[in-house]
């Protein structure tokens, strides 16, 4: 789903957060969330959810009943890995000592198990980039 970039990084709270919405095969209302969550008030939680609903990390399922009260469900419409990802490249591009992407493309291949299908891979990845980089040129 497309949402806006965020250039700033997840506290620890919003993280916590998030990792409770993704472990859940349905959306939670608040309570539930502070519950799961070690360390977590409701008004903490409250809070959070508002600050990742700005950040268009998750959004609103359902408005359902807690009890005898309305209250809304949410919902992560970000995945795991495009979230770790996007706060990796985040803080690499703040690195006042920048890490050239060979570099580090090198250092993670020595710590593959499979380095030779990882480089067959890599070698796919960097072709199809290649042709897509070549048609926007024309």
């Amino acid at each position: 789903m497309p949402r806006k970039k965020s250039s700033s990084l997840l506290t620890d709270r919003e993280m916590d957060v998030m990792k409770i919405l993704w472990s859940s095969n349905e959306p939670l209302v608040a309570s539930e969330i502070s519950k799961r969550g070690d360390s977590l008030s409701n008004n903490t939680v409250q809070s959070v959810l508002r600050k990742l609903l700005d950040k268009n990390y998750i959004v609103v399922a359902d408005i359902v009943y807690s009890g005898t009260v309305l209250t809304r469900s949410y919902k992560p419409i970000v995945l795991k890995k495009d979230l770790l990802l996007e706060q990796f490249v985040s803080q690499f591009n703040k690195d006042d000592d920048m890490i050239t992407i060979p570099n580090l493309v090198g250092t993670l291949l020595k710590h593959e198990k499979n380095e030779k299908e990882t480089i067959e891979k890599l070698e796919k990845l960097l072709e199809e980039r290649k042709n897509l980089l070549n048609q926007e040129e024309k």
